[in-house]
C-alpha cells in the first residue's frame, strides 16, 4: 500500500479533526493512499510536543516552514486562523505540497486569488474544508436532484445559525476583528451555506443584495475585563441571491442564535418536490415528491445507510449513523483519491474562490445597501 506523509499546522479543534481523519482514513477505506503522520505544528512548544504524542505524529515543531520544507511531508493541513491561510498555502504549494485548507479560504478575494494562482502553477491538489457537503446523505441528495427526482430546480433557501457568540459576556476574540478574521458571520458561517448552495444546485450565485447586523457592538477585552473592545464585523448576515441557472434563493446566518449548535438547514425546491436537510440531524434527509393522490402527500424521512456511499466504509447497516469526524474522513478520502488519480476534487481552490467572491459581494452590498454583482 502506498503511503503519503502528512503534516498538520494548528492543533485546536480543526487540527485535531484533521489528525483524527488522517488516522482513520486508511482503516476506513483500505486501498489507495494511506496517510502517515509525520509532523504537527503549534506556536506553543509545549502544546506542539503534547499533540505530537497525543495524536501519534513522528515529530513536532513551532515553525510552520519546518512542515513545508520537510521532505517526508507531501500533504499539509492548514488549521490556523483565517488571516494566515494564504501565506502558508502559497508556501506549501511552491514547495510542491498538496494542501487541505480549512474554510474560509482567505480573508480577502485577492488573497484567495494568490492561493489559486499558486495552485495553478503547481502540480498539486487542493481542497477546502467544506465538510458538510461531504456527508454521504448530502451527496445522495445531490444525485436525486441531478436525476430529476424533484423535477426542475426552482429555488434554494438556507439558514445557518449557531450560538458560538450568543453570550453578550463572551470576551472579544480574533473572530470579532475584520483585520484578523475578515467579516464575521459572513466569513465564518455564511461560507458553509454558500458552499452548500453551489454544491446542491450545480449553479453559482451571480447577483445579490446583502445586509449585516452587529448585535453586540462591544466585547470585554480578555486581557483587561474592565475595558471594552469594538466588534467591527457582523454577527448576523443575510442575502437575497440570484443564481447562474436562473433560480433565486435566500441565505441567512447568525453566530448569536441561542440554542442553535450547528443549525445549518437548507431546502432545495423543485417543480415536482423538495429536499430538506438539517445538519443537527445529519443522518436524516426529508424528501417530498408530488403525488396525484393527496392522501399520500407528505415528507418522507430517509435515514443514512449503506446505499448512500461511502457510508458502507464505516457501517454495514442503515440507521447506525455517522458523525462529524466520519464526514471529515469522507472529505479526506476525496482528496486522497484526487492526489492518487491526479484529478481535482470539489471544492478545490478554484471552487473556493467562487465562494469567496460571493461573500465579498455580500460584504460590498451590505456596506452600500445596493444589489451587487458577484
Amino acid at each position: 500500500m502506498q503511503e503519503i506523509g502528512v503534516g498538520v499546522i494548528g492543533t485546536a479543534f480543526m487540527g485535531k479533526a484533521h489528525s483524527l481523519a488522517y488516522a482513520a482514513a486508511g482503516t476506513a477505506f483500505g486501498g489507495g493512499l494511506r496517510p502517515r503522520l509525520e509532523m504537527v505544528c503549534d506556536i506553543d512548544p509545549d502544546i506542539a510536543k503534547a499533540k505530537q504524542i497525543e495524536m501519534g505524529f513522528a515529530r513536532s515543531t513551532t515553525n510552520y516552514m519546518d512542515v513545508v520544507n520537510d521532505p517526508k511531508v507531501q500533504l499539509i493541513s492548514i488549521c490556523v486562523p483565517n488571516s494566515v491561510h494564504k501565506e502558508i498555502a502559497v508556501a506549501a504549494l511552491k514547495a510542491g505540497k498538496h494542501v487541505w485548507c480549512e474554510k474560509p479560504m482567505a480573508t480577502t478575494v485577492p488573497e484567495a486569488e494568490e492561493m489559486l494562482a499558486a495552485a495553478n502553477e503547481s502540480n498539486c491538489q487542493t481542497m477546502l474544508g467544506y465538510n458538510y457537503t461531504q456527508n454521504p446523505l448530502v451527496q445522495s441528495a445531490r444525485d436525486l436532484v441531478n436525476e430529476g427526482v424533484i423535477g426542475e430546480v426552482t429555488g434554494f433557501h438556507g439558514i445557518y445559525d449557531v450560538d458560538n457568540e450568543a453570550d453578550p459576556d463572551r470576551p472579544h476574540s480574533w473572530r470579532m476583528s475584520r483585520e484578523a478574521s475578515g467579516t464575521g458571520a459572513n466569513a465564518d458561517v455564511m461560507c458553509h451555506l454558500v458552499s452548500m448552495a453551489h454544491f446542491m444546485t450545480g449553479a453559482e450565485v451571480t447577483r445579490l443584495v446583502g445586509d449585516y447586523d452587529t448585535v453586540y457592538k462591544e466585547r470585554k477585552d480578555p486581557n483587561n475585563p474592565e475595558q471594552m473592545l469594538p466588534v467591527d464585523n457582523d454577527d448576523v448576515c443575510t442575502a437575497l441571491a440570484h443564481f447562474s441557472s436562473g433560480i433565486k434563493g435566500t441565505l441567512r446566518v447568525s453566530r448569536v442564535a441561542w440554542g442553535r449548535k450547528c443549525g445549518l438547514r437548507w431546502e432545495i425546491h423543485g417543480s415536482q418536490g423538495m429536499i430538506c436537510h438539517d445538519q443537527e440531524r445529519l443522518n436524516e434527509l426529508q424528501l417530498y415528491k408530488r403525488s396525484d393522490d393527496p392522501r399520500q402527500q407528505g415528507f418522507r424521512t430517509i435515514h443514512s445507510g449503506q446505499y448512500h456511499e461511502p457510508y458502507s466504509a464505516f457501517l454495514p447497516n442503515a440507521g447506525h449513523t455517522l458523525g462529524f469526524i466520519d464526514v471529515k474522513v469522507c472529505e479526506l478520502h476525496k482528496l486522497l483519491t484526487a492526489i492518487s488519480e491526479n484529478t481535482p476534487a470539489w471544492p478545490s481552490f478554484e471552487d473556493g474562490l467562487k465562494i469567496e467572491k460571493v461573500m465579498d459581494a455580500i460584504d460590498r452590498s451590505a456596506m452600500s445597501g445596493a444589489w451587487t454583482d458577484v
